[in-house]
C-alpha cells in the first residue's frame, strides 16, 4: 500500500502528521474547557438548588450529554467528514456554556443541568478526535497515533481545575457573576477548538481515507449511518464485539470506582487535599502513559493489551477495596485503575476501528462512545447504591468479579487487529 494520493504526489504521512498536530492542539484547548466547566459544576448546582443530593446530578448530566452527542457527531462525520462532526460537537458545547451563564444569572439549577448536558458535546468531540487520528494511520500504527491524541488531554485535565479561580475573576471583570466566569472561559476554549479544527483539519482525513482506500481492502458501501446499522456491523464482527465490551467495561469500572473513592475517603476523615492527590494520581494513570500503551498495542496486539488492562482493573479493585482509608494504598489503587482504563480505551478503540469497514467506522465509533458513556453513568449510579446499601469494600468485590468475567473471552481468544 502506497502512502501517497494517486496521481497527485501528496504524501499521506505529511497529512497525518498535520492531522495529529491539529487534533492534539484542539484536545489541549478543549480539555481546559472541559476541566474548568466540570470542576465546580456540582458546587454551583448545590448552591442554586440548596441540595447536596441534587448536586450529584451535575456529573450525570455531563456524562449523559456526552453520550447523547456521540451519535450526532458520528453521523455528521460519516456524511460530511471529521471536520464537520467535530465542529458540531464543540459548537454545541459553546451553546451549553452560554446557557450555563444564563442559568447562573437567573438562578435556575434545572436550566444549569440542561446546559451541562450540552457542554458534554466537548467531551464527545474529544472522544471523536481519537478516532480521527486513526483515519490515515499507517497499517499497524493506529493505536499509537490514537494514544498521542489521548495523551494530549493530560495538559488540559491538569491545568483546567487550576484556572477555576482566575476564571471566576474573569467573570467579574466581564460584568458577570463569579460563578459564571468558568463557563465564560470554557466557551472561549471550545470556540477556539472549533476554529483550530476548521482551519487546520484540511484536507479532511476521513474523506482522504475514503478517496484512497487506505484500509487496503474493498469497502462495504453502506455508511452504517443509523444506530441499528451500527449495531448490525458490530454484531457481525467478533473483534468489534470484543472491543466494544472491553471499552464499555473499562469505562464503567473506572467511572464507578473513581466516583466512590472521594466519598469513601471523606467518610474516613481524610482531608480534601489528600483526596485531591489521590484523584490527581488517578488522572495521571489515565493519560500519562497512553503513548506507551499505544505502542504496546501495536507491537504485541490489541487483545493482549486489553487483557492486561482487565488485569490492572482487577488489581486496582483489590488494592482500593483492601486499602481502608490508607491514602498511599488508595492512591496506588487509583493510579492502577487509570492505567487499566487507558489500556482498555486505547487498545479497544484501535481494535474496533480496524475490525469494521471504513464506510461504517464513524457510526460504529459513535455507537462505541454512546455505549461507554451510558455504561459510565450507569456504573456511577449503581456504585452509589451498592456503597450505600453495603460498603465500599463490598462494592469493589462486585467490580473485581465483573472484570474477571469480562476478561475471560479475551484470555481464551485474544483479539488482534
Amino acid at each position: 500500500m502506497t502512502h501517497a494520493l494517486p496521481d497527485s504526489g501528496v504524501d499521506l504521512r505529511s497529512i497525518q502528521r498535520r492531522t495529529l498536530g491539529v487534533l492534539s492542539l484542539a484536545q489541549i484547548v478543549s480539555g481546559v474547557g472541559v476541566a474548568v466547566a466540570v470542576a465546580l459544576s456540582s458546587l454551583y448546582v448545590a448552591n442554586l438548588s440548596g441540595s447536596t443530593a441534587i448536586s450529584g446530578l451535575a456529573g450525570t448530566a455531563t456524562v449523559l450529554g456526552t453520550a447523547l452527542m456521540a451519535l450526532p457527531t458520528a453521523k455528521v462525520a460519516g456524511r460530511s467528514g471529521r471536520r464537520a462532526g467535530l465542529t458540531v460537537a464543540y459548537g454545541v458545547a459553546v451553546l451549553g456554556c452560554l446557557l450555563a451563564i444564563l442559568s447562573v444569572g437567573v438562578g435556575s439549577w434545572p436550566l444549569l443541568l440542561v446546559a451541562l448536558a450540552l457542554t458534554g458535546g466537548a467531551s464527545a468531540g474529544n472522544l471523536s478526535a481519537r478516532y480521527t487520528a486513526t483515519d490515515l494511520a499507517p497499517h499497524g500504527h493506529a493505536a499509537r497515533h490514537l494514544s498521542l491524541v489521548v495523551w494530549s488531554a493530560t495538559i488540559g485535565s491538569v491545568a483546567g481545575p487550576n484556572l477555576a479561580e482566575p476564571a471566576a475573576a474573569l467573570g467579574a471583570q466581564l460584568g458577570l457573576s463569579r460563578d459564571a466566569g468558568p463557563f465564560a472561559l470554557a466557551a472561549l476554549t471550545f470556540a477556539t477548538a472549533t476554529i483550530i479544527i476548521n482551519l487546520g483539519l484540511r484536507p479532511d482525513p476521513l474523506l482522504v481515507a475514503r478517496a484512497t482506500n487506505v484500509a487496503g481492502r474493498p469497502e462495504a458501501r453502506s455508511e452504517g449511518g443509523t444506530m441499528r446499522e451500527a449495531w448490525q456491523v458490530v454484531w457481525g464482527l467478533s473483534g468489534a464485539r470484543r472491543a466494544l465490551v472491553g471499552i464499555a467495561v473499562s469505562h464503567a469500572v473506572m467511572v464507578s470506582v473513581m466516583s466512590m473513592t472521594p466519598v469513601h475517603l471523606d467518610h474516613g476523615g481524610v482531608g480534601f487535599s489528600a483526596i485531591g492527590v489521590v484523584i490527581s494520581l488517578h488522572i495521571a494513570g489515565m493519560y500519562v502513559l497512553s503513548p506507551v500503551v499505544g505502542w504496546a498495542a501495536d507491537r504485541v496486539g490489541r487483545g493482549t493489551v486489553m487483557a492486561a488492562g482487565m488485569a490492572l482493573l482487577f488489581a486496582s479493585a483489590v488494592l482500593a477495596g483492601t486499602a481502608g482509608h490508607d491514602v498511599p494504598r488508595m492512591a496506588a489503587g487509583l493510579a492502577v485503575l487509570g492505567l487499566g482504563w487507558s489500556c482498555g480505551l486505547v487498545a479497544g478503540s484501535a481494535l474496533l476501528t480496524e475490525s469494521v469497514p471504513l464506510e461504517s467506522r464513524p457510526a460504529v465509533q459513535g455507537l462505541s462512545d454512546l455505549v461507554m458513556n451510558v455504561c459510565g453513568a450507569a456504573g456511577a449510579l449503581l456504585a452509589g447504591v451498592l456503597v450505600g446499601a453495603t460498603s465500599f469494600p463490598a462494592f469493589t468485590v462486585v467490580v473485581a468479579v465483573t472484570v474477571a468475567v469480562t476478561a475471560l473471552p479475551l484470555v481464551r481468544r485474544p483479539a488482534t487487529g
